[in-house]
């Protein structure tokens, strides 16, 4: 078999990654690249807190593969498992998070409550005012920066063939598979993976299938460097788009949320930040961290993400093609997911079922 895997992206390198362990010859096309998307803007957060249900198989099995990233990519892309803070301020937020903690303990999540006397003993300087939290000591975070770079330097030492900075002009179907006319030539496989992302809609409808999908961009910023003080991932529950934030190890505090999306055009795709939404969001991060409030913000960046209309990805085989199979979509939450989300469209592609449930995401779900 043959595959060509459309996008360089997490999701995309990913599956390269394990397809190729899988002894499928692999060919990776990004129009850019590699980890230039998406990707890189995104937070880095590892969290499994708060996702939809029936998507915690998934989250579960990607977690077991960030914690062997480094012995399986060769190189460190920074996944420390410091753990998921998530305060809350309100008893709405409290109802919200005891609710979907008892729902998540069927689906092999359990997170442990604080209390106040708690947060201050265990996380001192974290959430002064918040009256309670949920915290989820497996979770932690990476490094978009690094990690998918990583994957395809990996895929490439088990045999996938890279191409970077490759635009796709055509993509038909032909008797055997699928043929790619790119800058480069023709490539051609027997099975195409659509993980474009924010353009994999427009993969989907050359086929004749249409998703709702919309693109934005995340409001990112850090700060200047400063002594290490803050271990978990923190985040807020909250029926509104919350503030969340985590400290790298060199010191700086990556932050986003609170305020709306940047709306982005998919051509050419390029996000950026409103510096104007910057107070706000200033706002509610002071409030997770106090101490945060006379430290230098140095920058902000923006990228372009896909979200669907019902905020799930679309993954699973195509349901109108014959060895088309689709992965983007997946709606500003998808970095948890990512190497999860490459084996298992790995060991579909290959052996055409998936151990991960994977049946709520299916595309058919929005065919009229």
């Amino acid at each position: 078999m043959d595959a060509i895997v459309l996008g360089g992206g997490l999701m995309g390198t990913a599956s390269a990654f394990f397809l190729a362990r899988r002894g499928i010859r692999t060919t990776l096309i990004e129009r850019n690249r590699i980890g230039t998307g998406a990707t890189v803007a995104s937070f880095g957060n590892i969290r499994r807190s708060g996702r939809y249900l029936p998507q915690l198989p998934l989250a579960h099995r990607s977690l077991a593969l960030w914690n062997r990233a480094e012995a399986l990519l060769g190189r460190d892309v920074e996944f420390r498992a410091t753990g998921h803070l998530r305060l809350i301020f309100d008893a709405d937020g409290l109802d919200l998070m005891r609710r979907y903690a008892e729902d998540a303990r069927p689906w092999g999540l359990d997170l442990e409550e604080l209390g106040p006397a708690d947060i201050r003993r265990r996380f001192p300087g974290l959430g002064p005012e918040a009256i309670a939290a949920s915290f989820s000591p497996d979770d932690g975070s990476a490094n978009p920066r690094l990690v998918s770079p990583a994957f395809a330097e990996a895929a490439a030492r088990a045999g996938a063939r890279i191409l970077e900075e490759t635009p796709v002009t055509s993509i038909r179907r032909t008797p055997s598979g699928f043929a790619l006319e790119t800058d480069g030539g023709l490539i051609e496989g027997d099975v195409l993976l659509n993980c474009a992302g924010a353009w994999g809609k427009a993969v989907a409808a050359s086929f004749g299938e249409d998703v709702p999908l919309a693109t934005f961009g995340p409001q990112m910023a850090v700060t200047e460097p400063l002594p290490h003080r803050i271990h978990p991932v923190v985040g807020v529950w909250s029926s509104a788009h919350g503030a969340y934030l985590r400290q790298v190890e060199r010191g700086n505090v990556v932050f986003g949320g609170v305020v709306a999306r940047v709306p982005v055009d998919p051509v050419p795709g390029h996000a950026r930040p409103d510096p104007g939404r910057l107070p706000a969001q200033l706002r509610q991060i002071v409030r997770l961290v106090p101490a945060l409030r006379d430290v230098a913000v140095i920058r902000q960046w923006s990228g372009c993400e896909g979200y669907v209309e019902d905020m799930l990805p679309v993954m699973g085989p195509s349901a109108a093609i014959a060895g088309l199979f689709h992965a983007f979509g997946f709606s500003g939450h998808g970095f948890q997911l990512g190497p999860g989300v490459g084996d298992a469209m790995a060991e579909l592609i290959a052996t055409g079922a998936c151990e991960t449930p994977l049946e709520p995401f299916h595309i058919a779900r929005f065919a009229s």
